[in-house]
């Protein structure tokens, strides 16, 4: 599930600029939406590069008539039903959802509303959210008084038809709502100005979405040099920490966990930004789950980060360095099956094992160190019901 952090900006928070600091600061925090009147997109457009939800007026949606390329497309990307209607309790509800307006919008083909906006208010507007999530992309959900109870009752109702969004006014209930029912929302619209709320909020999103991988130790059988090969560092385009690093290997199946060069050496400055990750045959990981070749790595490719204890998160490949090297073959056993890799010859190249840090140049049979496994093929870095032996 892709998690979205949601701005509300419209006029009910202040005046423009009021809104604007708001959508500036959301902006700086990586929020994935903002949600303005339908009178703000324009002046969203310009503020930066943000999808863009807009209250539905009673008039009609507008679009300038674009004379050139110049000209920006004031559209936005949803508009959502229930502002000053029956969704916040303005309109009442009616006793039958047949002859609701707010619904009535979304089931037209000529309207461009795509989604709700639903204060629950009493059973009466769970119930109203429930119909109006069959027929909208999106469904905002806010609490009065706000319980979890309403919104557990609407993730085990609503499927996978819409993308329920649950109102919250801090970055802990944003957690709350990405964990309930260990399902939890698709997002959450934030209703606050405090930059650091909103940088929390988008930081607990990405935590959310982040995979955690269960590292396992196998034990070194070999460590044989092998003379020179294509050797290449990975330069993020972050700074990673003294457990982090990135996994890599031969083999599709047996990923080893390759340090940062984050310590300081006699001989070396640290580069915290940087994995020498091997040869360029050998496989990384990726964030959606995949490996891909090293050699193919270039300038803003998405890289998986690991730490020790499994914990993952992203980062951009801001470089590739691709260099001749003298080169160890590390042979390790996991649960009887060999796995293989090509590290360069160096002490600053670290890998973990039991004793912590340990440099490739230092390794002997016997030691253990932490790998991923994975008992499936890829192809073409997918992972695949297939046989193939890997050597």
């Amino acid at each position: 599930m892709t998690r979205s952090v949601w701005l509300k900006a419209d006029d009910t928070v202040g005046d423009w600029e009021t809104r604007k600091r708001r959508i500036t600061a959301g902006l700086e925090s990586g929020v994935d939406w903002v949600l303005v009147d339908e009178g703000d997109v324009e002046k969203v457009r310009e503020l930066g590069d943000v999808k863009v939800a807009a209250f539905r007026t009673d008039a009609d949606v507008h679009v300038m008539e674009a004379e050139g390329d110049d000209e920006p497309d004031v559209r936005a990307d949803a508009y959502i039903v229930g502002k000053d209607g029956e969704g916040d309790g303005t309109v009442d509800l009616p006793s039958d959802f047949s002859g609701s307006a707010d619904l009535t919008t979304l089931r037209r083909d000529d309207d461009p509303a795509s989604g709700s906006y639903v204060r629950i208010l009493s059973k009466e507007y769970e119930a109203f959210a429930e119909a109006a999530a069959r027929d909208g992309d999106y469904t905002i959900v806010v609490g009065e008084d706000w319980t979890i109870i309403p919104l557990e009752n609407l993730i085990a109702r609503i499927g996978e038809e819409t993308d329920l969004i649950a109102g919250v006014t801090s970055a802990e209930e944003a957690q709350a709502a990405f964990e309930t029912l260990e399902i939890g929302a698709d997002g959450v619209l934030l209703d606050s100005d405090d930059p650091d709320e909103i940088r929390k909020t988008t930081e607990i999103r990405d935590e959310a979405e982040r995979e955690s991988l269960d590292l396992v130790w196998a034990e070194v059988k070999e460590v044989e040099r092998t003379g020179m090969a294509d050797r290449v560092c990975v330069d993020t385009g972050s700074l990673m920490d003294h457990d982090e690093g990135m996994l890599v290997g031969s083999m599709s199946r047996g990923l080893f966990f390759v340090h940062a060069e984050t310590a300081e050496s006699p001989y070396v400055a640290s580069r915290p930004f940087r994995v020498n990750a091997g040869a360029v045959h050998a496989y990384a990981r990726t964030p959606d789950g995949g490996t891909t070749y090293l050699s193919e790595l270039e300038s803003g490719d998405e890289v998986q980060i690991v730490d020790q204890n499994g914990h993952t998160r992203e980062a951009i490949v801001g470089r590739v360095k691709i260099e001749k090297r003298p080169m160890f073959r590390i042979t390790a056993e996991y649960e009887g099956d060999r796995i293989t890799t090509l590290l360069q010859n160096a002490e600053t190249i670290k890998v973990h094992t039991r004793d912590g840090r340990t440099a490739v140049t230092d390794l002997e049979p016997g030691d253990e160190l932490l790998i991923y496994y994975e008992d499936t093929a890829r192809h073409f870095g997918e992972a695949v019901e297939e046989s193939i032996i890997e050597k």
